[in-house]
């Protein structure tokens, strides 16, 4: 059987506490790497701060733009990192959780 490989996606995000500690990172993987940082075991940063939040997410096909765009987002002043974040998410919404009457905010804002 000839199985047609789904393209590789990079995505750089952002995670928040809820006293709005923000944690930027790339991975291929964003709904595991998402797993990670809620179960505490993502980074020793964000299991210090309680970033457990997902809050902004960028998602590309290169790898390169990808982590380029990562070191821009995490050179950014405070203030631009929290207008890039109400760009996508005005209300802080944890875009991670799943509720019983939808896909996790991940997949619908992909599918989009």
């Amino acid at each position: 059987m000839n199985q047609r490989s789904r393209p590789v996606s990079y995505y750089v995000y952002m995670m928040a506490s809820p006293s709005l500690t923000l944690y930027t990172g790339v991975t291929n993987d964003l709904e595991r790497r998402v797993a990670e940082h809620k179960s505490g075991t993502g980074s020793h940063f964000t299991s210090r701060y309680h970033v457990t939040q997902l809050v902004y997410f960028e998602e590309f096909s290169d790898i390169n733009r990808a982590i380029e765009r990562e070191k821009q987002i995490k050179g950014l002043r405070r203030d631009k990192k929290i207008a890039l974040v109400e760009t996508l998410n005005p209300a802080w919404q944890d875009l991670g959780v799943a509720d019983e009457n939808r896909d996790s905010s991940l997949r619908r804002l992909r599918s989009e």
